[in-house]
């Protein structure tokens, strides 16, 4: 019910105008959203950990804003390192606008990456986009073989989704939104994650491991050993500010993990999606809201 009420607060206008305008959020806010984004990369790339990056901002009223968008990424693709990726929401590149258009946007955005050898990731975000999101994606993959798609495990169509995706970078995560029909229990959403996992490790594509949940993380490295897959052959992923202890051990041990660094002013909504997927870090959200020190 927390988790629910939680994604209800990231959509609600009032609720966000209260928390933004808090001087007191940006403790909290620096945790989990960079405040200098060539800093932090710096210092994850020399800590022996990948990085992909994201300009926060979902959902644009018009091509204008859409356009802006996709110079955000053209700066930050000149602001990181080779071996670096980046996430996109195709909602800030017009898709609600115009499939085309998004698909256009896309499209730049994957050819100037290539040249800079930094692979782009399209992100998922509400169930009505999720059929948007992977015609652009499979468009794209024809131009651009090393593009990216995250498939989100609380959606009942996940595991055909991941089967469908052969040859393919994909990152599996649990989800963090709501949806007609999905499932809401973590028993259900972990068992659709390591059935999804189960296939991907399976498949001939390259697997992103998107969770900070240790008994899943056990999971995918026994997975990858029976599938035959080295170290090499799929990566970890673990958001910024989110057990770093854990991502500087498995990276200790050769495994390959990439932080999720959000970077940008209109970080409310990914926040509270934060809070939401981790509900026991709403009391260190709350205590900075109250407390001074």
């Amino acid at each position: 019910m927390l988790r629910q009420a939680l994604l209800a607060i990231s959509k609600s206008r009032r609720a966000e105008r209260l928390v933004t305008s808090s001087p007191l959020t940006a403790d909290v806010v620096r945790r989990y959203v960079a405040d200098d984004i060539g800093a932090v990369v710096d210092r994850l790339t020399r800590n022996g950990l990948l990085v992909s990056v994201d300009h926060l901002g979902e959902e644009v009223a018009d091509r204008a804003q859409a356009q802006r968008a996709v110079g955000e990424y053209l700066s930050l693709l000149d602001r990181l390192p080779a071996g670096a990726d980046v996430s996109v929401k195709l909602t800030a590149l017009g898709l609600r606008l115009s499939e085309q258009l998004a698909l256009d946007h896309a499209a730049v955005i994957c050819q100037a990456a290539e040249s800079k050898a930094i692979t782009v990731t399209l992100d998922a975000e509400e169930h009505d986009t999720i059929p948007g999101l992977h015609a652009v994606h499979a468009t794209l993959r024809k131009e651009h073989a090393d593009v990216g798609v995250v498939v989100q495990a609380y959606l009942p169509e996940a595991l055909e989704r991941c089967q469908k995706l052969g040859g393919a970078r994909v990152r599996l995560c649990k989800g963090a939104y709501t949806a007609p029909g999905a499932y809401t229990s973590t028993a259900d959403i972990d068992l659709s994650f390591v059935r999804c996992l189960k296939a991907l490790m399976e498949g001939t594509g390259y697997p992103m491991v998107a969770t900070h949940d240790p008994r899943l993380v056990r999971i995918a490295s026994t997975l990858a050993v029976l599938a035959g897959r080295d170290v090499a052959g799929f990566e970890y992923q673990m958001l910024y500010g989110v057990r770093p202890g854990e991502q500087t051990r498995l990276a200790g041990l050769g495994a390959k993990v990439r932080v999720y660094v959000p970077y940008g002013a209109d970080w409310y909504a990914y926040l509270m999606r934060r809070l939401a997927e981790r509900p026991r870090n709403l009391a260190f959200f709350l205590r900075s809201l109250v407390s001074r020190g």
